[in-house]
């Protein structure tokens, strides 16, 4: 992590309404690589990091970041606190960041939450979108991620907390994220994304179960669409054999693509 950030030192992208959001860019070759965190999750993660490393040794474009009220984007001087967070909030921190950095092409990789921005910025984006990677997508899981009883609660404007697998606090879902995702959903018609796409799954993760990624692959308009199921790959695929398999992936579209 020194090595990234003396190599992509820590900058702020001040949105309309003053909210500023941290990110770390490094510019270079061919499309933009951008990488989307998912839920409660920041650019510092073994993911994020990996990507950074090699595109950064390869001299290519890559951009990382934290949304509103996550990591460095945390604070009232900053992007404000997590609870103020919905996806078409961050959704358009991700096109005002990429704006910033390029008016070019993109490749989006997208995790667990950030699997669900991507589609959305993705959309956003059309013929700019070279390339979509997934790691275990959650698309639409305010619909399919909550019990009756506590979609009820979050309706009527409670929040939900369910126990964390990854700490002792547990994950808030606030009714303001909720009623704003329910707005967003895509799995029940056609997804307007038409560039390569590559989804990892593991078939161990006990969050996000894996068949959503293989109904994400059937709604896509992509006809070049190919889903990883990694075995005993778990909700985070964090572990070295995992991170390998998707610098394959995402490689793997970059160099398909002729831009120079």
């Amino acid at each position: 992590m020194a090595m990234m950030g003396r190599m992509a030192p820590l900058q702020f992208h001040t949105m309309p309404d003053g909210r500023r959001i941290a990110y770390r860019h490094t510019a270079g070759k061919g499309p933009l690589i951008v990488f989307l965190p998912g839920y409660m999750s920041d650019m510092e993660g073994s993911k994020a990091t990996a990507i950074f490393a090699r595109a950064s040794a390869e001299g290519r474009a890559c951009l990382l970041f934290d949304y509103s009220g996550c990591g460095h984007s945390l604070g009232k001087d900053r992007g404000g606190h997590f609870a103020d967070g919905t996806l078409t909030r961050w959704c358009e921190e991700v096109l005002a960041l990429i704006d910033n950095a390029t008016r070019g092409p993109v490749v989006l990789v997208g995790s667990s939450m950030g699997g669900w921005l991507a589609l959305l910025a993705g959309i956003a984006l059309g013929k700019r979108l070279a390339g979509l990677v997934g790691i275990a997508a959650a698309p639409d899981f305010s619909d399919w991620g909550y019990s009756d009883e506590q979609k009820a609660r979050l309706a009527a404007g409670e929040s939900v907390h369910e126990d964390s697998l990854y700490g002792p606090e547990p994950t808030p879902t606030y009714a303001r994220f909720w009623h704003d995702a329910q707005r967003h959903l895509l799995l029940d018609g056609p997804i307007a994304i038409d560039c390569p796409v590559r989804l990892v799954h593991g078939q161990r993760d006990r969050e996000v179960p894996s068949e959503i990624s293989l109904r994400l692959a059937r709604q896509l308009r992509s006809d070049d669409i190919q889903v990883t199921l990694v075995k005993h790959g778990d909700h985070r695929l964090s572990q070295g054999a995992d991170i390998e398999l998707l610098l394959r992936q995402l490689w793997s579209l970059l160099d398909q693509d002729k831009t120079p």
